[in-house]
């Protein structure tokens, strides 16, 4: 007998809708129906190797994004929510080139589902400075969506340490000994810049927390 599908998500038609309505928006007029594309997104979303990388990231992801925006004056907020959903599409743990293949398969897609050029460069963009968080001074298009993705670091402790716990399940196939290494690495790489939080709105409402958050975790690894 085959496998039973997966349930579905309790967002699924909440998320499905949104994604109609932001690529009915960022399009041009004559284009493709956009519920194949949004249903093959959250399929993606919903893979059995994710663990953080889940359908509840994207909707966390996109709910920041929507709490930034009025906050700031981005240049394309349709590309944002855009990378917001391809940001992390392509996802396999035991790969370092998923920011790469998820932004292929934006500049695939998106031209197809009548998304003008421009736009797509600019989402496709976006989905590769999410690889080290950094996004250069001026970007705010990039600020609002590393930003968006960082928020989890900024949860309670024991939010946090749900999010590291699942990211270490995602991880399972790592021994514990380079496990702590890389997470050591990862974890040394976000406190050591200079701001996790570019906009002014999230670096008041999440930086301290992120940083006790993560320092804790660095302790730990290291006990």
């Amino acid at each position: 007998m085959p496998a039973p599908a997966p349930a579905r998500h309790p967002a699924h038609d909440a998320l499905l809708t949104r994604w109609a309505d932001l690529l009915t928006s960022a399009r041009e007029a004559t284009a493709p129906a956009p519920l194949p594309y949004g249903e093959d997104l959250l399929t993606r979303w919903a893979e059995p190797q994710r663990r953080y990388h889940t359908t509840d990231h994207l909707l966390a992801v996109l709910d920041r994004v929507d709490e930034l925006l009025p906050h700031v004056q981005a240049p394309d907020p349709a590309a944002i929510r855009l990378a917001a959903w391809f940001h992390d599409a392509v996802y396999l743990p035991d790969r370092s080139t998923n920011e790469e293949r998820s932004a292929r398969l934006a500049e695939r897609a998106l031209p197809e589902a009548g998304v003008p050029e421009p736009r797509v460069a600019e989402t496709v963009r976006l989905v590769l400075v999410t690889r080290d968080h950094d996004p250069a001074e001026g970007d705010t298009n990039g600020e609002v969506l590393c930003d968006a993705d960082l928020a989890v670091l900024a949860g309670s402790p024991a939010a946090y340490g749900a999010y590291a716990a699942a990211v270490r399940e995602e991880y399972g196939f790592v021994p514990d000994d380079a496990f702590r290494e890389g997470r050591a690495n990862v974890l040394r790489h976000l406190l050591g810049l200079s701001r996790l939080f570019r906009t002014p709105e999230a670096h008041d409402r999440w930086e301290a927390a992120a940083r006790r958050n993560m320092a804790t975790e660095l302790e730990l690894l290291g006990a």
